[in-house]
This record gives structure tokens, C-alpha cells and sequence, in this order.
């Protein structure tokens, strides 16, 4: 069986136990390409006559979105951020979504997160690892990691989260950052809008964890034997 197919038959099974289990919750996490923000055209359509700038001068900010989705209850987060998305900002994401949800998972003993192997989220990132193994100890969670291959990310849920986003403001001058977070947050998915949160804290990149010390941590991950790279569970330790 090819790599790809031995992934894709493992994420369907992983997925399909977590939707019939109470105490796992799975979230598809990802961040859209940064947004230009100003009086630029973003070649939508919209009943308001607006007025955008002819070229793409220096923008005023850019915001990048990262989202936590949950495919299996239709619920949307995002983090707007000014800064870089880096490890750190990832699992502050999940840090802050969980410290503010968590007593709505009263029952939840696991998350089962969904990834691409982009270079601040994949699996052999070491301030990544590190911060989800202090994530997990913290919260007295497992954490189990299941990532999508290369070219089939696509397939992650919050893609197609990403993909209404856009259609929903296409027409719109994106022209400050009140803007980007009034219209995120009127957006609609399934008739619901999302929980949409600014994140102004600066993220340093290339932290990293030296050789011996990420040599140290792999002892905490438990990665599956035939795809080591693609499923990963941390369990939490006890006390």
C-alpha cells in the first residue's frame, strides 16, 4: 500500500472513532494566507459602490487568520494576528480556545487535532512538540496528532471553512482592521457565526529546541510504527 492510501485509511479510522466517542474532541486547525489591509481590490462582487486603489501600495497591516474548526459540531474559531504564525502562536490558539471552552467538554478527556505538515506545525517541529507535551501536561489531556500528506490538504476541514471566508468578504475593501474583524465575524457557517478573536501579542521566529534536549522529548511522543510522521499521541503525565 502506498504511503498516501496507509494515511488516508488511518485518518478515516482515527476520525470515525472520535465522532462515536464522548471524550475525544477533533478539531482541524490552519492558518489562510495573509491579509493586506487597505483600500485594495479584492475582485468580488458587491451592492455597495466602494472605490478601491488601482495598485498595491504598502499595506497598512497584514492580518493573517488561523482557524480552529470542529468539523464534528460545526463550530468556528478564529485568532487574527499581525504577527507571524509561529508554534508558540499555534498552541496559544489552543491554549486560549480551550481555557475559554473547555467547561462546554466537561466529558472530554482527548483532543485529536488535524494538521498539515506546514513548516511551524509538523511533526518533527521542536518548539511544536515541545509546547503541545506542556499543553498536555497542563490540562491533564492527551493530545493525538494526525496529519494530512503533501498536496492533500485540501482535504482538512477548516479548508473548506477558508474557501466561505473568502466568498463572504470578496466584495468588500478590507481597508482597516476593524473591518477584517466585523466582517469575519459576520460571516456564516451552517448558519452560525464565528467566535473571532485579535491576537496583538508579537511572535518570535526560529525558536527552536537544541538536539539533545528534542532527543529528550521524543520520549514523550508515541508516534504510530508505520507512519511516525503523520500520527503522534502525547499522553499527559499523571500527578
Amino acid at each position: 500500500m502506498k504511503e498516501t492510501d496507509a494515511i488516508f485509511e488511518q485518518l478515516g479510522q482515527v476520525h470515525a472513532q472520535a465522532k462515536t466517542d464522548p471524550t475525544v474532541l477533533r478539531l482541524s486547525l490552519d492558518a489562510k494566507a495573509g491579509v493586506k489591509v487597505g483600500p485594495y481590490s479584492r475582485h468580488g462582487k458587491t451592492r455597495a459602490h466602494l472605490h478601491a486603489a488601482d495598485h498595491d501600495f504598502k499595506p497598512d497591516e497584514i492580518l493573517t487568520p488561523f482557524g480552529i474548526f470542529l468539523p464534528d459540531l460545526d463550530e468556528v474559531h478564529f485568532y487574527m494576528t499581525p504577527s507571524t504564525v509561529t508554534a508558540d502562536f499555534i498552541v496559544d490558539c489552543l491554549r486560549a480556545f480551550w481555557d475559554l471552552f473547555r467547561r462546554t467538554f466537561p466529558h472530554v478527556t482527548t483532543l485529536l487535532i488535524n494538521l498539515d505538515n506546514g513548516p511551524e506545525c509538523h511533526s518533527r517541529r521542536s518548539q511544536f512538540m515541545a509546547r503541545l507535551v506542556r499543553f498536555a501536561d497542563a490540562y491533564g489531556l492527551t493530545i493525538r496528532l494526525a496529519y494530512y500528506p503533501p498536496y492533500y490538504s485540501k482535504y482538512n476541514p477548516i479548508e473548506r471553512v477558508w474557501g466561505v471566508l473568502e466568498q463572504h468578504w470578496n466584495g468588500d475593501l478590507l481597508d482597516s482592521r476593524h473591518t477584517v474583524l466585523r466582517l469575519a465575524a459576520s460571516m456564516t457557517w451552517k448558519g452560525v457565526n464565528p467566535f473571532v478573536n485579535l491576537v496583538t501579542k508579537a511572535y518570535q521566529t526560529g525558536v527552536h529546541l537544541s538536539k539533545q534536549a528534542m532527543s529528550a522529548l521524543e520520549k514523550r511522543l508515541i508516534r504510530l510504527p508505520a507512519l511516525p510522521k503523520w500520527f503522534i499521541e502525547i499522553v499527559p503525565r499523571s500527578g
